[in-house]
């Protein structure tokens, strides 16, 4: 215990109320923080009795860094990697942290005193008829010194809050990038899906030339009538137009995809192209490791953490502040004698400020901050519970496009056959040819559908791994340390502090 005698007391208060301020310092108020707890599932249910999707076992298994090169595609590696160089969305959240990161260090100078200093050279003249000597002149060189000491722990707080608020924007960031991430690699398996469409079509195309030649010669030939020409040329005409159509949706998922990787659309051309394999066999985490896996989930439960050092910031203002304050310097009304001994000047004192009665407004700020970390708490636990919903749901969806991908299989090989048996019908004369052109009709549908169902599938899968939250972890979120000794203004050294590992998979 420091104790001030009565003498010591009265030559030096101020050194005794900061010996005191040193020793009140361990007496900081507000609560501890503690991480909500979640429920979790011990495993998802969709893993159950499924070979194709097992859990990853150990961890290391588990997707790291790019994430998107287990689809063994070329072209996707390049455009993925534009996406952390060029993206204007990136660079605004990486602008932001750095901006939250900045008031890190202003909170944390609030443990400093303030020192300034403000000379001056004043010259006067009162005059005679008022009692003045002619010109006066006075120089002076003060320096002031003040500080708050932290006795209650608000300057921690404050920095509390704000290291919480920075690494939501280090959250933030990575998930602005995984979103984007997903979203370049889904459209482009929408684009190549189309380009599969496309030449689909195409081949049907040619196919339907050839049945229409046929026709033509059996009309010439008096064994098929004009109706049977009609039909076949409003068939060929028909699938035409939607080749054609099929373009103005990849013209639109260019563009998207030049505008995701930096460029204006008109810059990027992407060749045509076809899905080159089935998805991938992703590892998943347990649900209790996508609580550190997901960006997002990292997010909200340090926005829980910046709100539990709100509730301490306003519970610090139901007790007094003490501000310690020194002046000291030189003063002369002659610039030859300012820097003797004899113009030193100073001033001490301490001040001391307590709120007796503002009838209800600390209270009310109490209630307001409390009752806004509840609902982080909420928010945090509503955003587990629909991680482990995306997971499930994408889980289910591969599963269940799995097996319609046999079936759909089974109906094409259905569907060829009877076209090869009403194409002899027709030839033979035992059949009409609009039965042959429903029959090609229904072979068409189901071979688009299966192109369709394989985009489902990569789409599916893509969805997956943005639900287990790609490569990222949470313990590459910056700490406070970090986030402080990082030179500000240098955009590159907060991207290596902010960004994934670099491990690939």
């Amino acid at each position: 215990m420091i104790r001030c005698q009565k003498p010591f007391f009265s030559h030096s208060p101020t050194l005794c109320l900061a010996l005191l301020s040193i020793a009140f310092a361990g007496c900081t108020v507000g609560p501890k923080y503690q991480k909500p707890l979640v429920q979790s599932p011990p495993a998802f249910k969709e893993l159950a009795g499924n070979d194709q999707w097992k859990t990853a076992t150990p961890s290391d298994a588990l997707l790291k860094g790019k994430w998107w090169e287990v689809f063994n595609d070329p072209q996707l590696n390049k455009l993925e990697e534009l996406v952390n160089v060029d993206n204007n969305s990136v660079k605004q959240a990486e602008a932001q942290f750095r901006q939250a990161r900045a008031l890190i260090l202003l909170n944390h100078s609030g443990y400093y005193p303030i020192i300034g200093t403000n000379p001056s050279i004043t010259q006067g003249d009162r005059g005679t008829n008022a009692g003045g000597r002619g010109t006066t002149s006075s120089f002076g060189i003060p320096f002031s010194a003040s500080w708050e000491p932290d006795l209650w722990g608000r300057v921690r707080l404050a920095v509390e809050n704000s290291v919480a608020n920075a690494q939501v924007f280090a959250a933030d960031l990575e998930n602005v990038r995984l979103s984007l991430q997903a979203t370049l690699a889904a459209d482009y398996f929408i684009l190549l899906s189309n380009d599969m469409q496309l030449k689909l079509l195409n081949d049907t195309i040619a196919g339907y030339e050839t049945y229409l030649t046929l026709t033509v010669n059996r009309f010439n030939g008096g064994v098929a009538s004009r109706a049977d020409v009609t039909l076949a040329q409003t068939q060929l005409f028909t699938t035409q137009a939607q080749a054609t159509d099929l373009d103005v949706l990849r013209s639109q998922l260019e563009h998207a995809i030049a505008v995701i990787t930096g460029q204006p659309p008109s810059a990027l051309s992407i060749p045509r192209g076809k899905i080159l394999e089935l998805p991938p066999t992703i590892p998943t985490a347990l649900p209790s490791q996508l609580l550190e896996r997901r960006p997002d989930i990292a997010a909200q439960e340090r926005l829980v953490a910046a709100a539990n050092a709100n509730v301490g910031i306003a519970q610090v203002a139901f007790y007094p502040t003490l501000t310690l304050s020194a002046t000291a310097g030189l003063s002369s009304t002659n610039l030859q004698s300012l820097f003797t001994w004899a113009s030193r000047t100073w001033s001490t004192g301490p001040s001391l400020s307590y709120t007796l009665f503002d009838f209800g407004t600390r209270d009310a700020r109490l209630l307001q901050v409390q009752a806004a970390y509840d609902a982080t708490i909420a928010a945090y636990r509503e955003t587990v519970l629909t991680a482990f919903q995306q997971v499930e749901d994408n889980l289910s969806t591969l599963r269940v496009l799995a097996q319609e991908t046999e079936q759909q299989a089974r109906a094409i090989d259905a569907a060829e056959q009877a076209l090869t048996l009403e194409t002899e019908r027709y030839k033979a004369g035992t059949d009409s040819y609009l039965n042959v052109i429903t029959t090609q009709n229904i072979a068409l549908a189901d071979e688009r559908a299966a192109v369709t169902l394989m985009q489902r599938r990569m789409t599916a899968a893509v969805n997956l791994i943005l639900a287990l939250g790609g490569g990222w972890d949470a313990s590459t979120l910056p700490n406070a340390d970090q986030m402080r000794t990082v030179e500000m203004g240098d955009p590159a050294n907060t991207k290596k502090v902010a960004q994934p590992r670099p491990e690939t998979n």
